[in-house]
């Protein structure tokens, strides 16, 4: 089978199209022939030696896919033919992969496979940052940076349901109106503003009651900069390719919280509160209410051009490769 590698840490040139043995699942697990796998900002962070804790080269990339199950391992309770979507343990840019059969679920009735695949990290993302860690609640203000990337644009359709007011930060006209017609109240260019200045214009300087931070570096104090007293501020990410550096003293004198939020970690210590998540988007996206943006699709072979497009930010909602 076709699979992309990563032979060292550096740019998307050391991505590499290969041939390996097609592999075989074990107890609990199932093979998915993939239709779909989705690319994340951590794929990209791994691919640079960044990501705390991530593989080491080679290995195959990929950390969720939809697809089709085509073999069972033993005590699994799926059938070969099954539609499903999931997070895997690395290995989701080829053509098969094996993955826990217990942390799949069946393809959404009237989604497609690319769609599918753009929704596990996202959406969980999203919702847990909002509302497991985020504690949103009705009424409150919400700002969301990527506001049209793929957490972002899950965050903003999840914010507007919860009745909150949102405001999101993105570089293009096009970006932002995105995630205006995704109902976004306040979209923000902070290529020609300070963010925290307009946020604050904005709210009379109140400031936003919670911040959805995965960017990092300046961004993470600029944010505080801009958020209430008592106000929330959860961590997610590190797009810049730097760590926030929060002020403490500010951060005291607020009184506001910084909450750092990991979904593999969150998976491994705290999969249930994670997983409450899935009751309600389910029922979101079964209503209509919740859509997965999909962005730009690359071939398989083409993931080191997907990689860049990311890196490059011309990428709105998901971008995904297509074996």
């Amino acid at each position: 089978m076709q699979v992309i590698e990563v032979t060292e840490f550096g740019g998307s040139d050391t991505m590499q199209v290969t041939d390996r043995d097609v592999p075989e699942p074990g107890e609990g697990e199932v093979r998915i022939e993939v239709r779909a796998a989705g690319i994340n900002f951590a794929d990209i962070m791994q691919r640079r030696g960044h990501y705390q804790g991530g593989p080491e080269p080679t290995y195959v990339p990929g950390m969720e896919v939809a697809g089709v199950v085509d073999a069972v391992g033993e005590g699994v309770g799926r059938s070969e033919g099954d539609e499903v979507v999931g997070m895997v343990d690395g290995g989701g840019y080829a053509e098969y992969v094996t993955a826990d059969a217990s942390g799949l679920f069946d393809v959404p009735e009237g989604m497609n496979f690319e769609a599918a695949a753009g929704f596990p990290v996202q959406f969980l993302t999203a919702h847990n940052c909002l509302h497991e860690w985020g504690g949103l609640e009705e009424g409150e203000r919400v700002l969301i940076h990527a506001a049209a990337g793929g957490v972002g644009t899950a965050a903003v359709q999840i914010a507007r349901e919860a009745g909150a007011e949102t405001f999101g930060t993105a570089s293009t006209q096009e970006k932002r109106d995105l995630a205006t017609s995704l109902g976004l109240d306040h979209a923000i260019d902070y290529t020609e503003t300070e963010f925290a200045e307009e946020v604050n214009d904005l709210t009379d300087g109140e400031g936003v009651d919670l911040v959805l931070d995965g960017i990092g570096g300046e961004t993470t104090q600029q944010s505080l900069d801009c958020l209430s007293h008592f106000g929330r501020m959860v961590s997610f990410g590190a797009a810049s390719g730097e760590p926030g550096h929060p002020d403490t003293a500010s951060l005291l004198f607020s009184n506001q919280r910084v909450i750092g939020y990991h979904l593999g970690q969150g998976m491994y210590r705290a999969p249930e509160k994670v997983m409450s998540a899935m009751p309600p988007l389910m029922e979101l996206l079964g209503s209509g209410a919740l859509e997965v943006q999909v962005g730009e699709t690359f071939a398989l072979e083409d993931a080191a051009e997907a990689h860049e497009y990311i890196e490059n930010r011309e990428s709105s909602g998901k971008v995904l490769l297509v074996p």
